[in-house]
């Protein structure tokens, strides 16, 4: 439960009036579940799901030269996104640990919008604004002033447009357009973290409310339903998805978490830790990243030491019993050449030892 002086989202009384309960999360007070999480993973699944991402950090840069020092602040191409796309990228230390994983929306020619995980905000904030120093770029944190909400789910693309009175038919996947929700003016991108297609909303933070329950008349029919942060790290994992703190941290480059494909080094500008992942690509060290499926109903969590013929070989990062699968499933860090699927391993679950494949991820993955 929330101890009471955590940050609380534009949305907390509606959340309080949904039976909500709370856990403090990187700072903030958010609803972790409103009833069954088993059944709100469900939902996102087979419908749709309303979920409160206000903690989330929404950091500007904003100039003539905002693509050139985001450019050298991160490890992809962002000069190369054209306005109104969206690029999965992160910011990485000199020596190529990983800071945090972001998404940034190119508004304009010359704005953007960089979303970072709640922990890692001001972080984030201050290393945008010392890796743009002596550029033609203004580093502006306007997190506090901006609510985020996601529909996530099948029907999310109707709910969408039943709110917006907007067709979504044209827009892609990471892609992001301003529409209106009542008389409120949106920017609107598809996205999200759960595997769904889904739809992800910013927003003045004190049109929260508004947005909030416009949204849940309209998705009625549809059987939107409220969710928490818990589904949301089941239906994640389901995914493959990495989280910041389990698969992904300073200690680790983007390449032993399997996202190498994210560090452009092709693009004109040099950029903060490319020369230490340039080694770490030609030379990628012992650990890689997988996904285990388990065959039992104990679940893995993270921290769990992975064995080979009862030789420690890794450790979980993330695991759970799949709502939608029925069966265990987890990733862990393992020993380069354990990797292959098939590879048959053993996960100590509390003592006990529990046998796991690897296999390829994501674990689900949408029809």
């Amino acid at each position: 439960m929330s101890t009471g002086t955590a940050v609380r989202s534009p949305l907390h009384d509606t959340h309080v009036a949904l039976g909500a309960a709370f856990t403090d999360f990187a700072g903030w007070s958010m609803p972790i579940r409103y009833g069954s999480e088993l059944a709100e993973h469900a939902a996102v699944r087979d419908a749709a799901g309303l979920f409160d991402l206000s903690h989330m950090g929404e950091i500007h840069v904003e100039g003539p030269e905002a693509a050139t020092a985001l450019d050298r602040a991160l490890v992809g191409n962002l000069s190369a996104l054209a306005p109104g796309r969206a690029r999965y990228t992160m910011l990485c230390a000199p020596d190529g640990g990983v800071l945090d994983d972001l998404v940034v929306y190119r508004l304009t020619e010359t704005s953007f919008m960089v979303v970072a995980n709640a922990s890692n905000r001001v972080r984030v904030a201050e290393e945008l604004g010392a890796r743009a120093a002596g550029l033609e770029a203004d580093v502006l944190d306007r997190s506090r002033d901006t609510a985020l909400i996601a529909v996530q789910g099948p029907a999310s693309a109707a709910i969408v447009e039943s709110a917006t009175g907007t067709s979504v038919d044209g827009l892609r996947y990471y892609a992001s357009m301003p529409a209106r929700i009542g008389e409120d003016d949106i920017l609107l991108a598809r996205t999200g973290y759960t595997g769904e297609d889904g739809f992800e909303i910013y927003l003045p933070a004190g049109r929260a409310t508004a947005t909030w329950q416009h949204l849940s008349e309209v998705g009625a029919v549809h059987q939107l339903v409220p969710a928490g942060l818990a589904c949301r790290d089941t239906l994640r994992l389901e995914a493959g998805m990495p989280l910041y703190g389990n698969e992904l941290g300073p200690d680790r480059t983007p390449f032993e978490a399997g996202l190498g494909r994210v560090v452009r080094f092709d693009k004109a500008a040099d950029f903060v830790g490319r020369p230490a992942l340039l080694q770490r690509r030609d030379d990628p060290g012992g650990e890689v990243l997988v996904g285990l499926r388990g065959s039992g109903r104990r679940a893995a969590r993270g921290g769990c030491p992975v064995l080979r013929e009862g030789r420690p070989v890794g450790r979980i990062t993330s695991g759970a019993l799949s709502p939608t699968l029925g069966h265990p499933v987890a990733m862990a860090f393992v020993e380069r050449g354990l990797d292959e699927p098939g590879t048959c391993l053993t996960v100590d679950v509390r003592g006990r030892p529990e046998p796991v494949d690897v296999v390829s991820l994501p674990f689900y993955r949408r029809s």
